[in-house]
């Protein structure tokens, strides 16, 4: 029984310092874990930062190049038919849009859907347009009737996606 008790005289306070051990040990290591994820987010940070704001950047660029004003004028309309000049709006949207589209990814869900919204509101735009003339008439009508259809709306169908984009810009990055 003696030998017990010595035995243990020296057992628990060798446990008491190993288990003391263990969680000074298993501590620093997590705080060591933490500091390397905290580094590694930081780094994150710095690489896609950047990117982000170049994709808010590009996604504005698209809005303003497809605003009905800017289309129309860009593109022009060198004595083409409506039906031709509709089918060049439409095709000068869709590949803005497919140049642009990974750009989605460095942006917010509701941004992205903004962004599409608009675009389907500008094709809307220039389709209703298009369906109250005749396919033959000038292309100069069609661009009459897109304009006159702002002006009645009294708004760009890019408006508001370019302000939430702005806004987004601005409580992320300032």
């Amino acid at each position: 029984m003696a030998l017990v008790t010595e035995l243990l005289k020296i057992l628990i306070p060798a446990a008491a310092v190993l288990y003391g051990m263990y969680l000074t040990v298993q501590t620093f290591l997590q705080k060591q874990f933490e500091q390397k994820q905290l580094e590694i987010k930081q780094k994150n940070t710095e690489l896609v930062t950047p990117l982000r704001l170049q994709a808010y950047e590009r996604m504005t660029l698209f809005l303003e190049r497809i605003t009905p004003n800017n289309l129309l004028v860009r593109l022009g309309n060198n004595g083409m038919q409506v039906l031709d000049f509709q089918q060049l709006l439409l095709r000068e949207i869709r590949e803005e849009f497919n140049h642009n589209l990974a750009q989605q990814v460095y942006l917010s869900h509701e941004a992205w859907e903004k962004i599409r919204q608009a675009m389907n509101d500008v094709v809307t735009l220039v389709n209703t347009s298009a369906g109250d003339l005749a396919t033959d008439a000038p292309a100069i009508d069609l661009s009459k009737r897109v304009f006159e259809r702002v002006i009645t709306e009294n708004k760009q169908p890019t408006t508001d996606a370019l302000r939430f984009l702005k806004e987004e810009i601005q409580t992320m990055f300032m």
